[in-house]
């Protein structure tokens, strides 16, 4: 087994979901397992017609995000509010940091896919001088990062990586690298997504990967379930705000949780399907397990990626049961949250961190118990208390990325 890298803590976090402003709201939500998707006006007359939504508007959004909220996409307003909070909950102030020293990586899976439709329809009914000159920076998935460098004043290393549904995970798998080899002494990581539109739905229900429960919304993610039928489409943001074990402890910041290793692996097999028996993935976690030190018997709770597809499921169930046989704890928040894509990774890794934190694992959604074939210790109907040593939170993307985070009590 490799030796352990030096810790990196996780001293602030930040969310924006369909539970609303805050981590808090988001915290609150998962405990109380309730789904939150709904009707959305902007998918009537599409097969799925629901989603979970930031519950705020345009105008409420802009009003949070401050004055220069009119040049941002929504993926890179949810990503500024998310950064802010979590720079906030960290104890940091930006005026009084190095900002050369201070790195931004956060991934975003699709970018700005209604500021596309809405620009199309302008240039076929207006006519070019019609498209918005901010077009493209509404649109390109890197401008989230951009905008919250720039709301920070971080002038660090800045990174957007796009590993789809991995996203957010493999920007805080970049940022521990980077402060791993000295190359920042902060790192706000996280992921964002905004890609509940038309087009984005449409595409996703004619791949068959959404839930056509259109008669109870609510009841229509249910990861692990027997009857599961697919995702529902999702937005948000997660971010969290990483340190050298070291250099939190000497300015006095108590770590919320330590990201002790990760793994990162490539199928090479399929656009959108996992290889039978999950090797890739199995490689990530082996790989996450190794890199923190401990055993496959060490962890205690798994965050899955739990998307409540048929497929995804069966696979992730099976590699859990194979490379952690003694049965862990097990948990998915987009039962409750819907699957927010590049964001995911990132806001289940801060849930993950609060479960730790606060000793309390989070129920399925819409989950009386696993499907029977699947040999799982789900938690359903209520929270469980749990003391919580080493958890894992899986993150797995179309393109065969796969992303394994090992997070630890400090």
């Amino acid at each position: 087994m490799n030796p352990a890298p030096s810790p990196v803590a996780v001293t602030g976090l930040g969310l924006l979901t369909p539970a609303g402003e805050g981590t808090e709201a988001a915290w609150r939500a998962v405990l109380a397992a309730r789904c939150l998707a709904a009707r959305d006006t902007a998918l009537t007359g599409l097969p799925v017609d629901f989603s979970c939504r930031v519950p705020l508007d345009d105008k409420a959004l802009d009003r949070r995000v401050g004055r220069k909220s009119w040049r941002m996409g929504r993926p890179a307003k949810f990503a500024v509010l998310a950064a802010r909070e979590a720079v906030h909950d960290a104890g940091l102030t930006p005026a009084d940091w190095d900002s050369t020293r201070v790195a931004v990586v956060i991934g975003c899976g699709m970018g700005g896919l209604e500021e596309v439709e809405a620009q199309h329809l302008r240039l076929e009914q207006h006519g070019a001088h019609q498209v918005s000159a901010l077009a493209i920076p509404k649109i390109i998935p890197n401008l989230a990062a951009g905008e919250v460098a720039i709301d920070l004043d971080a002038r660090g290393i800045s990174l957007a990586p796009a590993t789809a549904c991995a996203s957010g995970a493999t920007a805080i798998a970049m940022a521990r690298d980077l402060l791993s080899t000295g190359l920042c002494d902060i790192a706000v990581a996280g992921g964002t997504e905004a890609a509940v539109s038309r087009l984005a739905t449409a595409g996703f229900w004619r791949m068959g990967a959404l839930s056509e429960r259109t008669h109870a919304p609510a009841e229509a993610s249910r990861p692990f379930a027997a009857d599961r039928d697919g995702f529902v489409m999702a937005e948000g943001a997660g971010v969290l705000v990483l340190e050298r074990a070291a250099d939190a402890a000497a300015r006095g910041a108590r770590p919320r949780a330590l990201l002790t290793g990760y793994g990162s692996s490539t199928d090479a097999h399929h656009p959108t399907a996992p290889p039978e028996g999950a090797t890739g993935a199995e490689a990530a976690l082996h790989a996450a397990l190794a890199e923190a030190g401990i055993s496959p018997y060490d962890v205690d709770h798994v965050n899955a990626h739990g998307t409540s597809t048929p497929l995804n499921d069966t696979t992730e169930a099976a590699l859990i049961s194979r490379v952690l046989p003694h049965r862990p704890s097990i948990t998915a928040p987009k039962g409750v949250l819907g699957h927010t894509l590049g964001a995911a990774g990132a806001i289940e890794a801060a849930l993950t961190v609060l479960t730790i934190q606060h000793r309390r694992i989070p129920p399925i959604a819409n989950l009386q118990a696993p499907a029977p074939e699947f040999d799982l210790d789900c938690v359903t109907k209520q929270p469980r208390t749990q003391d919580i040593h080493a958890a894992l939170s899986h993150s797995f993307g179309f393109g065969g990325h796969n992303v394994v985070l090992t997070l630890q009590r400090p």
